[in-house]
């Protein structure tokens, strides 16, 4: 099973007014990276656990693996190399397409913060294995009740 993970807005919480700071765990290890601060470190070994394997959906790249995994205690993880052009949609997230052609004929789990339902019907016509592309809330970020629908569905799948 893969696990297709974002960093903004699904590790880096943003967004949240401005009456409710965000806790900070640490010190970033780089100045070009200021918000890592927000990841809380303790995602990495609930993620760990979830028994997929790990593939960083974001812009961030390889510098994914330079920050954010080492600060969330992970090894390092595949990337997907998004393509220059894609097909643009109106209705589609740009990562849409070039997920589930990564994902082959794997399941698969897409952690974002900007899913549509677009997406969801679009995965589901072309993809032919189980997927959950599940949003997360921006504003907090990977929380608890976003780890108990990914247990739920992963208990459903084995």
């Amino acid at each position: 099973m893969l696990l297709f993970l974002d960093i903004d807005g699904t590790l880096i919480p943003f967004g949240a007014p401005a009456d409710r700071p965000y806790p900070v765990y640490g010190t970033s290890p780089t100045p070009w990276a200021p918000l890592l601060t927000r990841i809380d470190p303790a995602l990495g070994p609930r993620l760990g656990a979830l028994r997929c394997d790990l593939v960083w959906a974001t812009t961030w790249m390889d510098d994914a693996n330079a920050c954010v995994a080492p600060w969330l205690g992970l090894p390092p993880l595949p990337v997907v190399e998004w393509p220059d052009e894609d097909e643009p949609s109106a209705l589609l997230h740009w990562k849409t397409r070039p997920l589930v052609a990564w994902a082959g004929e794997r399941p698969f789990i897409w952690l974002d913060d900007e899913l549509t339902e677009a997406d969801r019907a679009w995965v589901a016509a072309h993809h032919h294995r189980p997927a959950l592309l599940h949003r997360v809330n921006h504003e907090f970020g990977l929380t608890d009740r976003d780890f108990t629908v990914l247990e739920e569905w992963l208990a459903a799948q084995r």
